[in-house]
């Protein structure tokens, strides 16, 4: 007796020992089933398969995208330093940036140190912000005020970088100039362009950090007879620290890899900024101004891969910080 036999029989066996016939099996009996139907995979068995096979194609192909891009942009970043010879430390530390000069020329420390400003900066003053908006979304405006704020947060958000940086040139430039002098290109230019464009995106996940404090934590704080602005302060926000942090960080990975809107307002200078309305220049600046002007596989193009390597390790980095606080959030 083969499979299918032996599955006939245990299906007639169960339809006639029922007592209660099944409404949609009243009018079935023994030896009135089709095995070879019930055996066969049926069309959600098939869409199941399709279903399991696009997803693990497009999980597969995500996987190599994320490795080609790495693999890519680490071969030519590389070949500075493995071809080129050029010091990692003098790479670094050296304030001497002109590739086509030689080896010893190719010091990317003023475009580090400026992106770091200009990103730390931009979040500093963004936060405060982004947690005042937030707060009022979430614990005193009205439904109708939350959802205006958030239509607004949203369309800020769609805007592409290049109007910012319109914006930037055309309105702080000439104000920063009017107030402090000089060409008014520099860090504060560029700081006050990324502070704009980074809160959104912070303000839209602090939002998301304050409505996922439960609301027993509320109510318990209120029960015990705290105020509203000390349950804000004593119990959501410390709750919602971790997410917050995430929120920030988040935004200052969107600062750090800022090309278009940073390069029409720093001055694009490879210079160490001595305060903040001197012109500089960012790792992605001087990538978006000169890799036009450079021919594949000589030494300024070269080294300009290897600034587009450090921009990748720095996202690498931030998305660690990101899983890292999470899982402390979570604990």
């Amino acid at each position: 007796m083969d499979k299918k036999d032996k599955l006939k029989e245990v299906v007639d066996q169960a339809i006639a020992s029922q007592h209660v016939p099944h409404v949609k099996l009243k009018k079935m009996g023994p030896t009135s089933v089709d095995i070879d139907k019930l055996t066969k995979p049926s069309k959600e068995t098939h869409q199941e398969y399709w279903g399991k096979g696009l997803t693990y194609l497009a999980i597969v192909l995500i996987i190599v995208l994320v490795v080609s891009i790495i693999g890519f942009v680490g071969y030519h970043g590389l070949a500075t330093f493995v071809s080129d010879h050029v010091n990692v430390f003098h790479f670094l530390t050296s304030t001497d940036w002109d590739p086509g000069e030689g080896k010893n020329h190719v010091g990317a420390a003023v475009m580090i140190v400026t992106s770091f400003l200009v990103t730390i900066l931009a979040a500093l003053v963004a936060t405060p912000f982004a947690i005042a908006i937030a707060l009022y979304m979430t614990e005193y405006s009205s439904k109708k005020g939350a959802n205006f704020l958030q239509s607004v947060t949203e369309l800020l958000v769609g805007i592409p970088s290049v109007v910012y940086g319109f914006l930037g040139l055309t309105i702080i430039v000439p104000v920063i100039r009017k107030l402090f002098g000089g060409t008014g290109f520099g860090i504060l230019a560029a700081m006050l362009v990324l502070f704009v464009m980074v809160l959104p995106t912070i303000t839209s996940l602090t939002v998301d950090s304050l409505k996922a404090v439960p609301s027993h934590f509320r109510k318990a704080s209120m029960a015990l007879g705290s105020t509203h602005w000390q349950t804000i302060y004593h119990v959501v926000l410390r709750v919602a620290t971790p997410r917050i942090l995430t929120a920030v960080i988040f935004g200052m990975a969107r600062a750090f890899g800022e090309a278009l809107a940073v390069q029409m307002v720093i001055g694009n200078a490879v210079l160490m900024p001595y305060n903040l309305v001197s012109p500089s220049a960012t790792l992605t600046s001087q990538l978006t101004s000169q890799m036009g002007n450079t021919v594949m596989g000589t030494l300024p193009n070269n080294a300009l891969w290897s600034l587009a390597l450090l921009l990748l390790i720095m996202s690498l980095v931030f998305n660690f910080l990101v899983k890292l606080i999470g899982k402390k959030g979570q604990k």
